[in-house]
This record gives C-alpha cells, sequence and structure tokens, in this order.
C-alpha cells in the first residue's frame, strides 16, 4: 500500500481537529472511530473482509502501514474472526497520538506545546496545509449535496463521521440539521463503512455481548453492558488520566 494516499484513519482526524483551537473534536468517540477506521482501510486494501458482524482476515500480507500492519497481526494472530464491536471496543491506549505524530511528521499539522492550568505540558495540532482538510471536506459536502452515491471511501468517511459524533462539529446548528441528516444517511453507501460505524456506535451505548439481527438481516448488538467474551488478541488497555505529554483534546 503506497504512503501516497491518506489512509481513513488520517482523513477522520483532520476532519476532526479543529483549526482554531487545534483540539479534536469528540475525543472519546474519536479513539473508537480511529480503530473502526484502521478496519475499514484494511478492508479497503483486501486484507479482511466482514464476516457477518465479525471481522476476517482473508489476505494477511503487510500493507507497508506500520500502525495498519500492526492491526491487521493482532487480527491475524486472534486465528478466529473477531466481533467488530469487541474489536473497536478494546481501546489502544495512544491510537491519536499515533496518528498526530504522523500527521506531524508529514508535515499536515504543526504540534504547538503548551500547558494546561499553568502545570501539565499539553501539545495543540494546528493544520499546517489546509487545502488537504478542505479537499476532504469538499468531498463530504459533494456527497451530501448531490445525493450522488460516494466512493466505498467517502461513503466510509461519512459513516464513520456521524458514528463518532461530528455531525454537529461540521455542520452546525440548526441550519445544519439537513445536512446531518443526509450525513448519517450516507452510512448505507459501503457494507463494511456501516458494519463498523454500527459497531462504534454500539460500543459507545454499551453493547451486549450476543449479537441480534437487524432489520436488513444486518448482525447488530443489543442494548446493554457486555457480559462475555472479551476480545483476545487485542489489547486491552487501561485509561488515564493523562499521558507524559498531555494531548490537548
Amino acid at each position: 500500500m503506497g504512503r501516497s494516499r491518506r489512509t481513513l484513519p488520517e482523513e477522520l482526524l483532520l476532519l476532526a481537529l479543529d483549526p482554531a483551537t487545534g483540539t479534536t473534536a469528540q475525543p472519546q468517540s474519536l479513539d473508537l472511530g480511529l480503530a473502526g477506521a484502521q478496519l475499514v482501510e484494511l478492508a479497503l486494501a483486501g486484507r479482511i473482509a466482514p464476516d457477518g458482524d465479525r471481522i476476517a482476515v482473508v489476505v494477511p500480507r503487510p500493507t507497508g502501514d506500520p500502525t495498519l500492519d500492526c492491526a491487521l497481526e493482532l487480527l491475524r494472530r486472534r486465528g478466529a474472526p473477531v466481533r467488530a464491536v469487541h474489536w473497536i471496543g478494546g481501546p489502544r491506549l495512544g491510537l491519536r497520538q499515533t496518528y498526530l505524530s504522523h500527521l506531524e511528521r508529514c508535515g499536515m499539522v504543526h504540534a504547538v506545546p503548551g500547558q494546561m492550568c499553568g502545570v501539565l505540558p499539553t501539545t495543540r495540532y494546528q493544520a499546517t496545509d489546509t487545502a488537504i482538510s478542505r479537499e476532504i471536506r469538499a468531498r463530504l459536502d459533494s456527497a451530501i449535496r448531490t445525493g450522488v452515491p460516494p466512493d466505498p471511501r467517502t461513503a466510509a468517511l461519512a459513516a464513520l463521521a456521524h458514528a463518532v459524533g461530528l455531525g454537529k462539529h461540521l455542520y452546525p446548528g440548526n441550519e445544519g440539521r439537513s445536512s446531518r441528516s443526509r450525513l448519517r444517511d450516507l452510512i448505507r453507501h459501503d457494507p463494511m463503512g456501516g458494519l463498523v460505524a454500527h459497531a462504534v456506535m454500539d460500543v459507545q451505548n454499551g453493547a451486549a455481548a450476543q449479537p441480534r439481527r437487524g432489520p436488513a438481516g444486518r448482525q447488530a448488538t443489543a442494548g446493554g453492558r457486555p457480559t462475555a467474551e472479551p476480545a483476545r488478541g487485542v489489547p486491552v488497555q487501561p485509561h488515564r488520566g493523562s499521558m507524559v505529554r498531555a494531548v490537548a483534546s
């Protein structure tokens, strides 16, 4: 996989980055979205495929992207298809920072050090090339405005943006209500993106361990807290109040 094209996690992060404040919108759900975006990117690369409400590795060959390949290897070690909701629900501490650091190395964002409450070191990120963010946003705007079915990558990006709650960040206020509604509707245009987006929302709502079948035959999860089947092979990491160098959310 060449590095000339931005990956979905990178695009989702750029969408969430506030150009005025250097912070990310919806930081907690964004972390789930980044994990989900990795799954979609691996599917677009032909490495994994949906199997009901589960994710199966079909081609274990590395993509050439270290972060994606780490996720692919963890999925491969699982040995059996893993439920998308369990994969996304197993937090990978520092994933957002990993992608922010990568964007900084690529020259797409610039790190601005600061302090929180005058004590805790923080880092905010300012986009250095706003044309890139505008191009990503324009793809969503076009899909919303024209009603023409978007390409799978844009459809998946729209599904993830809706799932993590970026609709109010991208299309605020009453005037943005219809755009938020159409953003939500784009979820149906990419099966993998839809599966992952629903999994992201299920995790936020507290998904049950047992799957249920949705109205269109899609495997989904019922409401409630997970009670069993931890995502073996997925590194579950504890939440911490701050990092050594905190990232402004």
